[in-house]
Parts: C-alpha cells; sequence; structure tokens
C-alpha cells in the first residue's frame, strides 16, 4: 500500500498536475462577494440594487462550486484476482484508483468505495483526506469479493439509493460478468458514471504455444493450442463481441469508458497513460455538467 502511495503520489503532483481540476468542474458556480465595478467587468453582472444604493456600480462575483464527490465501485469478483500480467487486474484497479482519489482530495474532493462482487460487500461513505483516500486502497487491496462472477445491478442500485447528489461514479470492473442492464441506465441518469475497463494481457493472445487456462470463478481447467490459426481466430473474434457488447452499453446509457491495459512487464507509465487519454478525451469533447 506504501509503494503504491508513493508511486501514485508522484504521478498525481507531476504528469496528471492539472488535469482532474480541469475535467471535472464540479456542479456549477456559487455567489460569492459584491465588489465595485472595475474596467473590464461584464455589465450583465451589475447588481442594481446596491449600484442605486451607493451611488456608482457594483457587480456580482461568482466562483466554481468546487466540491465534487467520487466514489468508486471496485470489483472484487475472482476474475479480477487474475491475469498474466505483471500485476493482477485488481492490483491495476487499485492503482488506478489511488492516483484519481489522491487528485480528488487535493483538490478538496470527498471520495468514497461501494466494494462488490455478487453484492455489495463494503460501503465507504465519501469524505475528504488523504487518510480516508488511503483506507479506500487498501480496503480495495484486503477485501473478499467472494466466490462467483460479478454482478453490477446490486451495486449501481446501491449507489443510485444511497447517493443524494450528483458523483462522479468510477464503475472498475474487468466487465467479464453479466449485462449491466438498466442499473446502469438510471444511475447514469443521477450521477456522472465512468466506466474503467480492466484489459488483461490474455485478452490478445500470444503468437504460439501451449497455455493451460483456468477459470477463476468456476474452477474449469482447459489446454489451448496457440498454434492453431482456428483457435486464435475464435478467441479474437469472442473477445471482439464481449467488448462490442460492453461498448453498446455503455453508449445506450451515454457511459465513457477508460480502458485500462494490464502491462506485461513493468511499466511507470502504465497507470497514467490511460488516465491522460482519458482526461484529454474529455477536455476536448467537453466535460459532463
Amino acid at each position: 500500500m506504501r509503494r503504491i502511495e508513493v508511486q501514485s503520489n508522484r504521478l498525481v503532483t507531476s504528469v496528471m498536475a492539472g488535469g482532474y481540476s480541469s475535467v471535472f468542474r464540479g456542479a456549477g458556480i456559487e455567489f460569492d462577494e459584491v465588489r465595485e465595478f472595475v474596467e473590464g467587468d461584464d455589465p450583465r453582472l451589475i447588481d442594481w440594487s446596491v449600484t442605486a444604493r451607493a451611488g456608482r456600480p457594483f457587480v456580482k462575483k461568482y466562483v466554481d462550486e468546487r466540491e465534487l464527490t467520487v466514489v468508486f465501485l471496485l470489483d472484487l469478483s475472482a476474475s479480477m484476482r487474475a491475469g498474466q500480467g505483471v500485476w493482477s487486474a485488481r492490483q491495476m484497479a487499485v492503482r488506478l484508483c489511488a492516483c484519481l482519489a489522491l487528485a480528488a482530495v487535493r483538490n478538496h474532493d470527498k471520495v468514497g468505495l461501494i466494494a462488490f462482487g455478487r453484492e455489495v460487500v463494503r460501503f465507504v461513505p465519501p469524505q475528504k483526506g488523504r487518510g480516508h483516500a488511503l483506507r479506500i486502497v487498501r480496503d480495495g487491496l484486503l477485501l473478499d469479493g467472494g466466490p462467483g462472477r460479478s454482478e453490477f445491478a446490486p451495486a449501481l442500485e446501491y449507489a443510485a439509493r444511497v447517493l443524494r447528489r450528483r458523483a462522479v461514479l468510477f464503475v472498475v470492473s474487468d466487465f467479464l460478468g453479466p449485462p449491466l442492464g438498466r442499473a446502469l441506465l438510471r444511475c447514469a441518469s443521477r450521477h456522472d458514471v465512468v466506466a474503467v475497463r480492466i484489459l488483461s494481457p490474455e485478452l490478445f493472445p500470444p503468437d504460439r504455444g501451449l497455455c493451460r487456462l483456468v477459470d477463476p470463478e468456476t474452477g474449469a481447467a482447459t489446454l489451448v493450442d496457440w498454434n492453431s490459426g482456428r483457435v486464435r481466430t475464435a478467441w479474437l473474434a469472442r473477445v471482439a463481441a464481449w467488448r462490442q457488447r460492453v461498448d453498446d452499453e455503455l453508449q445506450r446509457a451515454d457511459v465513457d469508458c477508460m480502458d485500462v491495459p494490464v502491462p506485461l512487464v513493468p511499466d511507470r507509465e502504465a497507470v497514467a497513460r490511460p488516465i491522460l487519454r482519458f482526461f484529454r478525451m474529455r477536455e476536448q469533447r467537453g466535460a459532463k455538467r
């Protein structure tokens, strides 16, 4: 956990500096004060009642309503503990959550966690502070999601029920479970939902060789011959169909997707690269309001 903290803090204060605050700007603007008009002020901001009393023009000053609530819906299913990369899918997910959580608390935003497997495992209410962000990292590493595949509907419905105010929700998963369903539509109508899809290396098969694969959620084992062109073609077709299904569901709900590949070898930029790519996409398109 301390290693993740040091690495994430380095990314937050260097390559990610400013990106988070420019993409997630809060829910709107709020009144700050009334001050005397100076050259260059927008005449539309003149406070006519104060101006009439004082005998000289005054304008209203507004500031961004900066405080946000950021909640991570973290998939703890068995498939997230597997993978052939330098980290498991879950370890990659926690590193990404650590970067975003530390960026949020650096901007005085609240962060929270909904950890889930087949059902919600733990809810950590949103709070401010670096210590609270590190608690989320610790829980992400240590909590047990139980056996079987993840179920998205209970976690999404729980988030829609307990989060009264609009929040930014990062759904962090490999999305190998069942379809997201109508729960995603309902949650996305109230909150800014971002799907963080963890892509393990085994989705992209090697050029050749034999490989024994074990399904971490069922225990079923099979021997795969990557030397066979027919096997490789069938595998790639299934992966493409899965990705298209998830993409279609996210598009119908108007949910942005951040794809996060798990590296096969140590890569210091593996966490920052997808986050920065997502920030650039949001800035070019314009942040959701």
